[in-house]
């Protein structure tokens, strides 16, 4: 998997933004939140980094 795409909607909760990518039978995937569109990349960041070890880790594109 050379790349995985987060669709991005915003949060009427928080007033923030949740990211998404659910494209992986059996394995789960990625939800994760943030108050600002800033926020939110770093958090993709660092739950890719969490689910993925570095040998498989893809490239992360997100879409609004």
């Amino acid at each position: 998997m050379k790349e995985i795409t987060f669709n991005v909607e915003p949060c009427n909760q928080t007033g923030g933004f949740v990211a998404r990518w659910d494209e992986v039978p059996d394995r789960g995937g990625i939800t994760t939140q943030g108050d600002t569109l800033s926020e939110l990349h770093a958090m993709v960041t660092d739950a890719v980094s969490a689910y993925f070890n570095l040998k498989e880790r893809p490239n992360v594109k997100i879409v609004f």
